[in-house]
């Protein structure tokens, strides 16, 4: 494929160009504060940015008419209703997390909701300490597996780059659900099966779920 990647100079976007060429991917565009470097029409483009970048991405994905993995995080409503119209002309695959493991969680937490009746349950994310959003769309994600509200607590800290903790009590036991992020590459890895997942579709919003279920 030929790559663009939105907020190339980040830790993120670093992350991504190194594993998208190892897998032989050529990047041919990219955008930050230092403004756009190109050399071809790129095939998909990947946003791992800031909120405040998303109406530049918009704009290249209707100037290239090409697919969008987008991971960004604290996206507003208006911006949400961007994507899903963009996505009737091309395809998008957008998540909170691009990491197997959390989708992993997911179902476990949807599993253990079945038999938990009335106990406590509590979302506890750690993430590193340049990351604006609190609380991060994964634990809103989590919270939302349930028919009520769920207490978050965030913590901003280091370079951690992602803890995410489901916990149930009872007046008798505890439950923990746990996924680590060990390194950004996770997501750089679920940023490119997104990628190869979009080359099949022309058009429509997608999961990170879906990439990894549908068959």
């Amino acid at each position: 494929m030929k790559f663009g990647i939105i907020g190339l100079n980040g830790r993120m976007g670093q992350e991504i160009r190194t594993l998208f060429e190892e897998d032989r991917h050529q990047l041919v565009f990219s955008y930050d504060k230092d403004g756009v470097i190109q050399s071809d029409i790129p095939d998909v483009l990947i946003d791992f940015s800031l909120p405040e970048v998303f109406q530049k991405t918009a704009e290249f994905v209707k100037k290239f008419q090409c697919p969008l993995v987008i991971g960004t995080t604290g996206l507003n409503e208006e911006q949400f209703a961007m994507i899903k119209a963009l996505s009737e002309k091309v395809a998008i695959v957008q998540s909170y997390n691009f990491s197997i493991g959390i989708q992993i969680l997911l179902k476990a937490t949807e599993l253990l909701k079945e038999h938990i009746g009335d106990w406590d349950i509590e979302i506890m994310e750690i993430h590193h300490r340049f990351k604006q959003d609190k609380s991060s769309g994964t634990a809103k994600m989590l919270g939302k597996v349930f028919d009520r509200d769920i207490p978050i607590s965030s913590l901003r800290l280091g370079n951690i780059p992602g803890d995410h903790s489901v916990y149930f009590g009872s007046m008798g036991e505890t439950i923990t659900l746990s996924h680590r992020a060990t390194s950004r590459r996770t997501f750089a890895e679920g940023a490119l099966k997104s990628a190869k997942f979009l080359r099949k579709r022309k058009h429509g919003l997608f999961s990170f779920k879906q990439v990894l279920f549908s068959k």
